[in-house]
């Protein structure tokens, strides 16, 4: 029935009550109002923050996977609250329903009322003017149920729409993870091939230098046997020995008949070193003393190296080597051979290695090469065969302190005359002096004696 015509009709019925009831006798109950369910004002503007919320959060979701992870299970927290959210304006409607029924039912029933009072005709005008009150109250609240019912479907409509938005998202961000998880698997492949491959080129690395490594050991093994055995041209040999010569002095005071007497000799000499100590080379003719007198005490025994322009410094001692009593070695410390700043001649290794030597007169007058030969008789003696002299440059012939150097620039020997060199391979000493103003008391004239001695001992040949 139409609800317009049913009001028509109770309007009608209730001024037929009116006019018929007797309201002294009518005393009807009171219809009572159905609960109403309290509506609340602000969700839809808490949907709306939350929604925006939510698009905020899947927006940050992209940055890492860490917080996409993490935003993600932010929003299906926020997606199940959305669910229950709509699951309690469902229940609402319900109510709402349930309450518009009710009411329909109650207007029904006061039709019915209506309808029953007008057979009784026994309202009064009061109660009369109560029920149409209490109609246009029913009315009213039928009303604001209908547009809170229409209200809460606009929001369960706008609700699923939001879902259906936050689950498209959710989507999405499970396909930006799963690509994400896919491209770190495949940079962990990457990473693990460049190790794989960097591991490779730092063993190849490695054995090459190891072949290099090796490679130098036999070229320097190489380079120092082919020099070991590589003649050097005598030119060479005698430009480096002028380099490299230092004059050294020597001046002895010793008694004499009408007051102290002096002697002082010059002569040039290299240095050279056994591996240990280095030493200055000297026959003992280059020196103010001598075998063929007998020995003297000397007071002082001052020795003195210089090298121009301006350099001078002073030995500590003097040694007659075992080798042969004429063969002096003076000792020199490193910080004279780096003030003087020349080459060190080492010792022959191999002295016997060439058949001939470079032999240097004069501390650097002369030189040339001369073959020698080894003399069972004699050990540490070589044997200079003058007849074969040859390729000789200054006009000199062997004799006693000449210097004598092998074909590769070591330090053979000391000539200790015209026919044999000392060969120099130690420098153990069978006697020593050592230097200063003040020499006496060490007896050198016994010491002079003793050499002296030995000296005559030996074989006419090397006299």
């Amino acid at each position: 029935m139409n609800r317009t015509l049913l009001l028509i009709l109770c309007d009608f019925l209730l001024l037929n009550l009116l006019a018929l009831t007797r309201w002294e006798k009518a005393e009807p109950a009171r219809a009572k109002r159905p609960p109403v369910p309290e509506m609340a004002a602000n969700a839809q503007t808490k949907d709306q923050d939350l929604v925006a919320a939510m698009k905020q959060s899947l927006a940050d979701e992209q940055g890492t996977r860490a917080q996409l992870t993490q935003r993600l299970t932010s929003a299906e927290s926020s997606l199940a609250l959305r669910e229950q959210n709509l699951a309690t304006l469902e229940s609402e409607r319900t109510k709402l329903s349930t309450a518009l029924t009710e009411s329909q039912r109650t207007a029904a029933q006061l039709g019915q009322q209506v309808a029953q009072a007008t057979q009784e005709a026994t309202l009064t005008k009061e109660q009369l003017a109560q029920l149409q009150k209490e109609l246009a109250d029913r009315r009213a609240e039928t009303e604001r149920q209908r547009k809170a019912l229409t209200a809460l479907e606009g929001q369960q409509s706008e609700a699923r729409q939001k879902i259906e938005g936050l689950n498209v998202a959710v989507k999405v961000a499970e396909q930006e993870k799963q690509l994400l998880r896919e491209n770190a698997q495949t940079f962990q492949q990457q990473a693990v091939a460049e190790r794989e491959e960097r591991q490779k080129v730092q063993a190849t690395t490695t054995q090459l230098a190891q072949g290099v490594g090796q490679l130098a050991e036999r070229s320097g093994e190489l380079t120092k046997e082919i020099r070991e055995n590589r003649p050097i041209n005598a030119n060479v040999l005698y430009n480096d020995f002028l380099a490299n010569r230092v004059q050294t002095v020597f001046t002895a005071i010793r008694p004499g008949l009408f007051g102290p007497a002096t002697r002082t000799r010059e002569t040039q000499t290299v240095f050279l070193t056994d591996g240990a100590q280095v030493y200055a080379l000297l026959h003992l003719s280059d020196t103010p003393f001598s075998l063929l007198e007998p020995g003297t005490n000397w007071e002082q025994l001052l020795v003195e190296f210089s090298r121009p322009p301006s350099y001078k410094s002073r030995a500590g001692e003097v040694r007659f080597l075992s080798v042969d009593p004429r063969v002096i070695a003076i000792p020199v410390d490193s910080a004279q051979v780096a003030a003087l700043g020349v080459k060190v001649y080492q010792t022959a290794l191999d002295p016997y290695k060439f058949p001939e030597a470079m032999l240097i007169n004069g501390g650097g007058k002369g030189y040339g090469e001369v073959g020698f030969k080894l003399d069972a008789s004699q050990p540490g003696y070589v044997r200079v065969d003058n007849r074969l002299f040859k390729r000789l440059f200054g006009d000199f012939a062997p004799s006693r302190g000449d210097l004598v150097l092998s074909k590769t620039g070591e330090l053979l020997g000391i000539m200790v005359n015209s026919d044999y060199c000392a060969v120099v391979n130690n420098f153990l000493p069978s006697h020593t002096i050592r230097t200063g103003e003040n020499v006496k008391v060490q007896q050198t004239g016994q010491i002079f004696d003793e050499l002296s001695a030995r000296y005559r001992g030996l074989p006419l040949k090397l006299q």
